[in-house]
């Protein structure tokens, strides 16, 4: 699978980002929810860990589920990812995030890509496991990329992402027990690579158009619709990207505007 192939791209890029840090500045604070960029790496690693044990061993995922459970009860998902690493942190989190990556790439690329994989919630591909994968490295990566003064620069993996955001225009709604409140809007946007990425029915009155990497960032709420270039027409659109979700679980509220941005310094 490809997707397997742009989710190791990713990582790899996020983990070259990191080469250059001191053990010191991995417990630097990020905007999202204040968590250090080792909070973000090990919860990268421990959900690259569950995902690796969904397609492995079936026994071990059900364990670590149950392992999950009562260590989240009554207290935050970061702390039971410090327990579960051992304190893991730093450069030896770095490694070993990085080693896991390599080898769940390489065994979801030679996974048949309709096989259905257990999951905490709902059951998932093969193919839409990865890609959650991808896309939770590059979303998660973005608040380590902010944090650290660096604009990053995508390439046209992130077309992945993109079709995620269009393809979970029905759940956004459904999430928040709403009913959608029409068609979905024409999606136009620009690729890195220069490409025009279009999808939904033609509309130059309710329509999304723009960088498509700015519309990654509203649908996996990196980034408040008003804090990007984005042009939006007609209320739908609107709507929409005032609540976009792209990723499972309850629903979340995008990020204030101004809260996440890019800091104003270098590595």
């Amino acid at each position: 699978m490809q997707q397997a192939v742009d989710f190791l791209d990713e990582s790899k890029a996020l983990s070259a980002l990191l080469t250059p840090l001191s053990e010191a500045e991995f417990e630097a604070s990020t905007q999202f929810k204040g968590w250090t960029i080792n909070n973000i790496i090990r919860h990268l690693h421990v959900w690259n860990i569950a995902v690796d044990l969904s397609l492995r061993d079936k026994a071990a995922f059900g364990a670590f589920v149950a392992e999950m459970m009562a260590g989240v009860r009554g207290g935050k998902l970061p702390e039971f990812e410090v327990s579960y690493l051992d304190g893991l942190s730093g450069h030896a989190l770095r490694n070993a995030w990085i080693e896991r990556a390599k080898a769940t790439a390489a065994a979801f690329a030679a996974t048949d890509p309709k096989l259905r994989l257990k999951w905490v919630g709902p059951d998932m591909s093969a193919l839409s496991s990865i890609t959650a994968r991808l896309m939770e490295t590059w979303a998660h990566g973005q608040a380590v990329y902010d944090a650290l003064g660096v604009e990053r620069q995508d390439t046209d993996r992130i077309g992945n992402i993109v079709r995620l955001g269009v393809n979970t225009w029905g759940f956004t709604w459904k999430n928040r027990r709403l009913e959608p409140p029409g068609e979905m809007p024409r999606v136009r946007l620009s690729a890195p690579s220069g490409a025009v990425w279009e999808y939904g029915e033609p509309s130059e009155s309710i329509m999304i158009s723009g960088s498509a990497t700015e519309f990654c960032q509203v649908v996996t709420q990196c980034r408040n619709i008003a804090d990007t270039a984005l042009e939006v027409t007609g209320e739908v659109a609107h709507q929409w990207m005032g609540i976009a979700q792209c990723f499972a679980g309850p629903p979340q509220d995008p990020p204030a505007k101004g809260s996440r941005h890019r800091a104003d310094r270098g590595v």
